[in-house]
């Protein structure tokens, strides 16, 4: 059970890589955490909560949330860390290929994010939603074709100011972080140089990056409606 007061975040592809990172960040930050995904295992951790569920499913939404608020009481944070990338001209994108990215991008942010909210507003002591996207919405490159990524993670990154604008009189900030190339087992370590290449600093960004971007944001209690841009440099200029 969770301590009295404890609050919790619910993390959305925490098995690995970003996702698993939040997790630990969280955790370090005294929340517990409620981490979803399609193959995430039981934690060993009696703060952690893991529910296995593909987010595209609107059943998965609201088995997270309820056996969040059964097992700790309440929902303070929401991170959509789900998503799907795929680099692919635009031409050869498959009806598949827009199902899944959508499925999950799109579909699985609203119906999770949709109940993550109603359970703070519930509460009535504010909340947070944090969405994680790429800066390649705002600074498309020739080197990486993905109109599927703009499509989906754009659409995040506006209704992320317009969620902070629609509850900001009640004490729920949404924020995002515009993410580079971050080092994860998505990309194998034959391209680690080509991608690193691609940002102004000469590397990719670590998961601890990431995560430190989202413990700011969390902790940042007078910002709202940002995108902040964790990117090596990219979404200033090349």
């Amino acid at each position: 059970m969770s301590i009295q007061g404890q609050k919790v975040a619910v993390i959305t592809g925490a098995s690995q890589g970003i996702g698993a990172g939040l997790v630990a960040a969280y955790r370090k930050l005294g929340y517990a955490v409620v981490a979803t995904s399609r193959t995430i295992a039981e934690s060993q951790d009696d703060g952690v909560l893991a529910v296995q569920g593909d987010i595209a499913d609107p059943a998965t939404a609201e088995r997270v949330i309820e056996a969040g608020v059964k097992r700790f009481g309440r929902i303070d944070t929401l991170v959509n860390n789900a998503g799907i990338f795929l680099a692919k001209p635009f031409t050869e994108y498959t009806p598949a290929d827009y199902a899944a990215i959508t499925g999950v991008n799109l579909t699985g942010f609203f119906h999770i994010t949709q109940l993550a909210i109603s359970q703070m507003l519930e509460q009535g002591d504010g909340g947070h939603v944090v969405q994680i996207t790429t800066s390649l919405v705002d600074h498309a490159s020739s080197d990486v074709p993905s109109v599927l990524a703009s499509l989906t993670k754009g659409g995040l990154q506006s209704a992320t100011k317009s969620l902070a604008i629609e509850y900001a009189g009640r004490g729920i900030r949404s924020n995002a972080v515009a993410l580079g190339t971050i080092k994860t087992p998505m990309h194998a370590e034959e391209y680690h140089e080509f991608l690193g290449a691609m940002h102004p600093v000469g590397r990719m960004g670590e998961v601890s990056d990431a995560a430190d971007a989202v413990v700011y944001l969390e902790t940042a209690p007078f910002v709202t409606g940002a995108v902040l841009s964790v990117d090596g440099g990219q979404s200033a200029g090349h």
